[in-house]
């Protein structure tokens, strides 16, 4: 018959039923084991993530306890060989300082002597050269005498050096002195004042031999450099 139509047909028509009608079908509903699924994964991250701040928070808490530790804790007391130590240290820096204040003053000492010695030999040596003349080597004994002179004393003895050259040769006169006695009388610095006390054998041609006289000479002598100079001469009494 025309009207009747085949299983295949049937099959693959369909038609749509309304929303409200009885034939309608229903929405999809998702699978409860699905859902369970999400919530456990969801309920994990939460967790992991609590465990994680909880693990940071301990650790800050920590570090925080570590640090009011260390600086609450007292500092433990110098052991017996650091105090040792250095009390051997303070020792031997007091003995080396107090070595080189001794050195330094043994030095300027010495320097002292040496300074006074100098000013004494210059004393002794100028009353010689003053009073040891010879008409024969006139020039020459008046030439030492000028050498060893300096200052005013050099200026003036200068300037009568040739006139009395001219009449210890006249004369043909002869003086030889003996340092009998000399000594410091003051010293300073770079000056002193040197007593000596000279005795004196002269003679001149034509006239017989002298006693020997006995004077006593203030010597003015002045450092320059490090050598000395006669700088002023006086009779004394």
């Amino acid at each position: 018959m025309a009207d009747e139509k085949s299983p295949a047909e049937e099959s693959t028509t369909e038609v749509d039923a309304p929303a409200g009608s009885p034939d309608a079908t229903p929405a999809p509903v998702a699978d409860p084991a699905e859902i369970e699924s999400d919530t456990a994964e969801d309920s994990e991250v939460i967790e992991e993530y609590d465990l994680e701040a909880e693990d940071s928070e301990a650790d800050e808490a920590e570090d925080a306890d570590e640090a009011d530790g260390a600086e609450a804790a007292p500092r433990s007391p110098m052991s017996h060989v650091k105090v040792a130590l250095i009390a051997g240290l303070v020792g031997v820096l007091a003995l080396a300082g107090l070595t080189a204040w001794m050195g330094y003053r043994t030095y300027e000492a010495n320097r002292d002597e040496h300074r006074r010695e100098l000013f004494l030999q210059v004393g002794r040596q100028g009353a010689l050269n003053l009073t040891t003349i010879d008409w024969q080597n006139a020039e020459a004994d008046v030439q030492r005498i000028l050498d060893s002179a300096t200052g005013t004393f050099y200026d003036d003895f200068q300037q009568r050096a040739q006139p009395f050259v001219e009449v210890v040769k006249q004369a043909q006169s002869k003086s030889v002195g003996t340092v009998a006695e000399a000594g410091l009388e003051s010293a300073g610095a770079n000056e002193a004042q040197v007593l000596v006390a000279v005795t004196v054998k002269t003679s001149n041609a034509g006239a017989p031999e002298q006693e020997p006289r006995a004077w006593r000479m203030r010597i003015s002598v002045e450092k320059i450099g490090d050598d000395a100079k006669v700088s002023n001469v006086e009779f004394v009494p």
